[in-house]
Parts: structure tokens; C-alpha cells; sequence
């Protein structure tokens, strides 16, 4: 059985199967800016927006109704770790055999397309006892998530400076040829950061693939040389999560983020916790990096979720919006800002195609239920997420409360009533989240 066969199917969507484009109408979704609208998609693409009640399907039941939610473009996850994703319970060391690698992957990956991340980028350890196995697990889930998300690899070495980083160099050049699709580094953990960085720009070079490189950026005189070598590399440079920035004080850390701006080195920030590769050199906590200071430096500034409850953070959620919540709530980016941080900024980190809710753009999109985005980067509960023009995945949240003699005036969602269980409370007000 192929590895395509044995995929998860999606929530149904009304589209037919067969040749041909599929097409799908989302109806009276409303926009960011306070429109309802109705949008058609025909293929990957957005085809026609117009107001509600104006689009018909051009499959007859191809509908999604969206009232209720808010229609945003899909968020991207620029920075996840397939390889060490849900291992905090691991009761021993952790198995990195191809088949654990695998299925971890597998459901972290479907973890974040749940939370609305069609699109993925993973960074898998490469060397050391390791060779080139979790990379390829990883490389196997990428091909079963295909027409569900969009899952890149990132193949990260450990030493690859000086005549010791030999065999990870010629690795890390093997693993570009089996399918990785991009190319990273852990210079803070390498005798010679230098040398590390300066064998995966030449990677990056000879294959042209992006460079996405873990560091803590606390040292600004680092981070300038850095900036230096990467200057003008295409496809475009990365680096994070640079929380070390924000200890730094301020005019050193902006004229280190001037540099990176000059360069044209982005930054992916982890709001929800670091992760292990960084190598904070004090060993204390990571904190976030200043995003308002980047920002204001000219940066591209994205954010991912990193840690997916591993070592580094038993907790992570892997969840843009609440990556975008944290950065609104505690970073100063407003709603907007924050919202775009996930999905605009991490899109275009990522090389991936601009999304819009507007004719001509891909149909990338996530609906949540709420009004106005501050109230969906809060009350985030419930999701449809779109992904090449289907619906991908549901996620549906209902909260109950028992009847009660005082006068609540809550808002009621008419169901069909199961009578109650024995010794069970009532049911009472329903409220769809």
C-alpha cells in the first residue's frame, strides 16, 4: 500500500471527485475589514469574491455556509521540529528510528494543519548517530500530507566547521539531493560558528535552496558577521528564534538589527517558548525576540511555535494564533500586525506565494468563528481550514453550561436535545466557539 493510500481523508466538502478542478463556495464569511462576503474557488485559486448572496457553486452542494466566521488567508508555520515533535512523555531516551520519527511527525504535522498551518516548514537533526534516517522519515510524510499541507524539511547538521565538520558537510549535501528543502545550521553549538555558517551558505549556493539557521543572537558582533556572508543570498536567509537580542541593550541590538535588514536576513521569533537547537549560551531563559525593534529596523519579522511538547517545551501548543495572540497581548503588535506575523510575514519567509481574499490569489485560508480578529486571536476555538481550494480539517468547539434559576442572557444555539443521563445536570444554554 502506498504511503498516499494510507493518508487521512479530509472532512467532507461537497466537491466531487474525478478529473477536472474541483470548486467550492464559501458564503456569507465575513472579512477583516467588516464585510460579508461570498467567495468562490475553482482549483487552488480564489475565483470570484463578491457580497453575500451574489456567487452560486459552480458544483451544485459544492458550499461551506461561514456565518458566524471570520475569513482570514491561512497561517504558515516557519519553524517546527518534526523530529523531536511530542516526545516530553518519552520515558526513556528518545527513539529517533525511522518509524517513531515518522509517526510523531506525522501527527504533530496534523496537529498544526488542524490549527490552520497549511503550510510547514520542519527542521530535522541530520549526523552524529542519526545519519540521515529522521530526515528521511520526514521526507515520507511529506509525500502521505500531500493535498492536505504542504510540509519542507529543513536538514540541520551539528558541526560542519573546520576538518571535524567534514562528514557533516558531505551530509548535509546528500541530504539537499534526497529531498531537503532547505538547508540550516547550529553555528552557537559549533567550535568554529564561522566556519559553520560559511559551509551552509555554500550548500545553499550550489543547490539554491534557502538557509534557516538556529541561533540565539546575543552576540552582536556575531550576528554582523553573519549578516555579512549572508548578504544578497537567494533564495533569502533566516534566522532565529534571536531571543538573545532582546538582552542586549537597545542601541547595540539596533544597530545589529540594521544590519540583518541591510543583508536581508529575516527573522522567525518563537512567542509560545524556544526550543534546544538555539543554544542559549547563559542557559537561562530564552525570553522572545524584540519584534517592535526588528520591526522598526526594516527586519522581516515572522513567527512559529518551535517547541511541540518535546524536551525544550513540554507544553507547546504549535498554534500560529496563539503565537499572534502572545504577540499581541505581550509583544505591542497590534491584532493586525500580530495576525500577519503567522501568515503574510511567515508566508513570504517561507517563499511561498502571497495570499489575499481576492480573485487571483491561492485558496490558503483559515475560517474562525468571531467577529472581529481581536475576538478570534482570543476565542480561537473553532477552525475550517482550506487548503488548494478543500476543506482540509474541522475543528468544532461547543461550550455547556446546566440550567440554573437565575435570568442569563446568553446567546442559544437551537440542537436537538439527547435526554439527559441519570444523575446528570440539565443541559442548559448552548454556546458554539
Amino acid at each position: 500500500m502506498s504511503a498516499d493510500s494510507k493518508r487521512p481523508r479530509p472532512p467532507g466538502d461537497g466537491t466531487a471527485g474525478g478529473a477536472g478542478p474541483t470548486s467550492l463556495l464559501l458564503s456569507h464569511a465575513r472579512l477583516a475589514d467588516g464585510r460579508t462576503v461570498d467567495v468562490r474557488l475553482v482549483g487552488d485559486r480564489i475565483e470570484a469574491v463578491g457580497t453575500a448572496g451574489s456567487l452560486a457553486p459552480v458544483t451544485a452542494g459544492a458550499r461551506v455556509d461561514l456565518t458566524g466566521h471570520l475569513l482570514l488567508p491561512a497561517p504558515a508555520e516557519p519553524h517546527a521540529h518534526a523530529d523531536s515533535a511530542l516526545t516530553a512523555d518519552s520515558p526513556g531516551p528518545v527513539p529517533y528510528g525511522g518509524e517513531e520519527v515518522r509517526r510523531r511527525a506525522t501527527e504533530a504535522a496534523l496537529l498544526q494543519l488542524g490549527h490552520g498551518a497549511t503550510a510547514l516548514r520542519a527542521h530535522v537533526r541530520i549526523g552524529d548517530d542519526r545519519g540521515l534516517g529522521p530526515l528521511e522519515a520526514v521526507l515520507r510524510v511529506q509525500g502521505s500530507l500531500h493535498g492536505l499541507g504542504v510540509l519542507t524539511p529543513v536538514a540541520v547538521p551539528r558541526l560542519l566547521g573546520g576538518a571535524a565538520g567534514a562528514e557533516g558537510r558531505a551530509l548535509l549535501r546528500e541530504a539537499v539531493r534526497r529531498g531537503a528543502g532547505a538547508v540550516g545550521g547550529r553555528p552557537d553549538l559549533d567550535p568554529d560558528p564561522a566556519g559553520h555558517v560559511a559551509a551552509v551558505l555554500e550548500v545553499a549556493a550550489e543547490h539554491g535552496v534557502p538557509v534557516d539557521l538556529h541561533t540565539e543572537g546575543d552576540d552582536p558582533a556575531w550576528l554582523a558577521r553573519l549578516a555579512a556572508m549572508a548578504d544578497g543570498l537567494v533564495p533569502g536567509v533566516t534566522i532565529g528564534p534571536c531571543a538573545g537580542l532582546a538582552r542586549l541593550p537597545s542601541e547595540v541590538a539596533g544597530r545589529a538589527a540594521e544590519r540583518l535588514a541591510e543583508a536581508g536576513v529575516a527573522v522567525v521569533c518563537l512567542p509560545q517558548g524556544g526550543c534546544a537547537d538555539a543554544g542559549a549560551r547563559d542557559g537561562g531563559p530564552r525570553g522572545v525576540a524584540p519584534v517592535g525593534l526588528l520591526r522598526a529596523a526594516g527586519v522581516r519579522v515572522a513567527a512559529g511555535s518551535g517547541a511541540l511538547r518535546d524536551a525544550a517545551n513540554p507544553v507547546g501548543r504549535g498554534d500560529p494564533l496563539e503565537a499572534a495572540y502572545l504577540l499581541a497581548s505581550r509583544g505591542g503588535l497590534s491584532p493586525e500586525e500580530a495576525y500577519g506575523a503567522v501568515s503574510t510575514e511567515a508566508r513570504a519567509v517561507m517563499g511561498l506565494p502571497e495570499v489575499r481574499v481576492e480573485a487571483g490569489f491561492p485558496a490558503e485560508l483559515l475560517a474562525v468563528r468571531g467577529e472581529r480578529l481581536a475576538g478570534a486571536l482570543s476565542l480561537a476555538y473553532s477552525r475550517i481550514v482550506v487548503h488548494r481550494g478543500r476543506v482540509v480539517a474541522r475543528t468544532s468547539a461547543v461550550r455547556e453550561y446546566c440550567d440554573s434559576a437565575a435570568a442569563l442572557d446568553l446567546p442559544r444555539q437551537a440542537r436537538t436535545r439527547r435526554p439527559p443521563e441519570p444523575g446528570s445536570p440539565q443541559a442548559g444554554p448552548v454556546v458554539r466557539s
